[in-house]
């Protein structure tokens, strides 16, 4: 029987380094995120051979509404052509759509598809891929905080961690097993700050553009040679 803690069963990733990737290239900024947006169906291709059943992307944070508007229009229109296109692959594959993330502040044109799609596809087993859109790990911890102060049925002042994860915007989901970030940047950048508590790291210099099958392979690769702890000591 397989190891449980080796089982990947949820990855989630920061798709980092579109915009240095078309400037390397001597490209528009949005021809970066388009190439990006491509490399999204080659991961998803692979966490279905490594049988990860869970695939959450960094796909526009809170912060990113910093950007220029030029820049912010190309990605958004990126993402409405991504829902439209990746209907009938995600049908196929048995696949649902989720989000997590403040999306009823994304354009009206985007939400309509996204909300067109995740119906097309709620009643789809064999995977999730859950795109993180205006999504920022503090802004959930803080929604979480304001649906308990709200919350009329709770008869306990008290809150445990299994309580406050039920307040999170996907608490069904796994927690991440592995969370892996292209571009060679060791931080977090306010991503699933709560659900990354114990996942394992996995970073690499790849830009995203230039991140495939075989990167995502390795990493889940990498990640079954890992001791899981979660805090305690290693058995001798």
């Amino acid at each position: 029987m397989a190891d449980k803690e080796k089982i990947c069963r949820h990855v989630a990733i920061i798709m980092d380094g579109n915009g240095r990737w078309a400037e390397a290239q001597g490209l528009p900024r949005a021809d970066g995120h388009r190439r990006g947006a491509e490399r999204v169906s080659d991961v998803m291709k692979a966490a279905k051979k490594c049988g990860v059943k869970y695939l959450t992307l960094y796909a526009f944070s809170t912060e990113n509404w910093k950007r220029s508007p030029m820049e912010i229009n190309a990605i958004m229109s990126l993402l409405g052509e991504f829902l439209d296109n990746k209907l009938p692959d995600l049908q196929k594959e048995g696949i649902s759509l989720r989000t997590v993330g403040r999306t009823d502040e994304l354009p009206s044109f985007v939400r309509k598809k996204l909300y067109r799609v995740i119906d097309a596809t709620k009643n789809n087993k064999n995977g999730v891929l859950n795109l993180a859109l205006n999504y920022g790990g503090r802004a959930e911890i803080v929604d979480a905080v304001n649906k308990i102060l709200t919350d009329k049925s709770r008869k306990n002042n008290e809150i445990t961690e299994a309580d406050f994860g039920r307040y999170l915007y996907a608490p069904d989901l796994p927690d991440p097993d592995l969370m892996i970030r292209t571009s060679g940047e060791l931080r977090l950048s306010n991503f699933l700050l709560w659900e990354l508590s114990y996942s394992e790291l996995y970073v690499t210099e790849k830009l995203w553009p230039d991140f495939g099958e075989e990167d995502f392979i390795k990493a889940v690769e990498s990640f079954g040679g890992r001791k899981r702890r979660f805090g305690g000591r290693e058995e001798k």
